[in-house]
């Protein structure tokens, strides 16, 4: 089998081409031949040693896979050999709350992802792909999408004529924009460059701010409410946007704590939490259950996902350069196959 691992240290220097002997499924194993992997924000941390400089090497990274089934271990009942499937975020996570156990089970750190074109999942972990999706699309869905999901719909709760917070427009934002609309719900998305402000538009969203003109951002967005603020926020920026979330949202509203991008340590007041009676949720991903309320929703509603760019496997340090010089509007994906 093909695949990159980050061997020898972190950095994209480290994150090197290599080859495997094919794996052979065990029992309740499923081998999947994969067509094409998506980036998060999560793999280049996991690259650069940022998520977790204590990961075991060689690692090969990335959470996000889809692809064929090709070959069953003893026991499996749930997929078979032919079946378009995605990998489960956490192999481990089927419903309910989170645990170590789950925490232990993530692709792409610690255990081996999705960046090769053979996988081998537990069949409880192989999701089938909507079959309105090519599998470069599905390949997107695993962690974004159902980040994106968990933390407005299985945690968050959203309602027609709710109005959401987004900010920018990588991977989990873009599916926020989807959802929310899908759910009936009013967004307000904020970007650094008006060009991806008027392709949010035309995905849906109701309002743009350009935070780069306009830095007081979540005064602009009690305006907009009426000075009411917005009942959700989802936070992907950090320690640096955190504090004008708790501002832009509105008493009693919820702020989903899913992304660090401007970082994630630093100093707040906690008392704008208090008097204001906010709920602040971190969103670790999500269980098979929302993954698949999820895919329900995305086949109902035909909605696919926006993908940025596609990268031939050979050019993989590409992708993640792309993907961390923050340009792509959407999901960045590498086709294996």
């Amino acid at each position: 089998m093909r695949v990159y691992e980050i061997r020898g240290g972190f950095g994209l220097d480290k994150l090197v081409y290599a080859e495997r002997p094919d794996p052979e499924p065990g029992p309740m194993q499923v081998r999947v031949r994969v067509k094409a992997t998506s980036l998060n924000y999560r793999d280049l941390m996991m690259v650069e040693g940022r998520y977790n400089p204590r990961q075991k090497l060689p690692l090969v990274p990335n959470s996000d896979g889809a692809g064929v089934v090709d070959a069953v271990g003893p026991g499996v009942t749930r997929v078979k050999v032919g079946d378009r499937v995605m990998g489960l975020f956490a192999q481990a996570w089927l419903a309910g709350e989170p645990s170590r156990q789950v925490q232990g089970s993530t692709l792409g750190g610690p255990q081996d992802g999705a960046l090769a074109d053979t996988m081998l999942l537990h069949e409880d972990g192989a999701i089938p792909t909507p079959a309105h999706l090519t599998d470069e699309e599905a390949s997107t869905l695993p962690c974004a999408a159902v980040t994106a999901w968990s933390a407005l719909v299985t945690q968050g709760g959203i309602k027609a004529g709710d109005t959401v917070l987004l900010q920018g427009t990588g991977g989990v934002s873009i599916f926020a924009l989807q959802i929310a609309r899908m759910m009936g719900a009013r967004v307000i998305l904020t970007s650094s460059r008006d060009d991806k402000l008027e392709r949010a538009r035309a995905l849906g969203a109701h309002e743009g701010i350009n935070y780069v003109t306009t830095p007081d951002w979540d005064k602009t967005a009690r305006t907009l409410t009426g000075g009411t603020g917005v009942d959700h926020v989802v936070e992907v920026g950090g320690a640096g946007t955190f504090e004008k979330s708790l501002r832009a949202v509105r008493l009693g509203g919820t702020v989903s704590v899913i992304g660090v991008l401007s970082g994630g340590a630093g100093a707040m007041a906690l008392t704008p939490i208090l008097m204001g009676n906010l709920r602040v949720q971190g969103v670790f991903v999500g269980h098979r259950q929302s993954f698949e309320a999820l895919n329900r929703a995305l086949t109902l509603h035909g909605v696919r996902p926006v993908v940025d760019r596609v990268f031939p496997f050979a050019e993989t340090r590409a992708a993640f350069e792309h993907l961390k010089s923050g340009a792509h509007f959407g999901k960045v994906v590498i086709r294996v196959e």
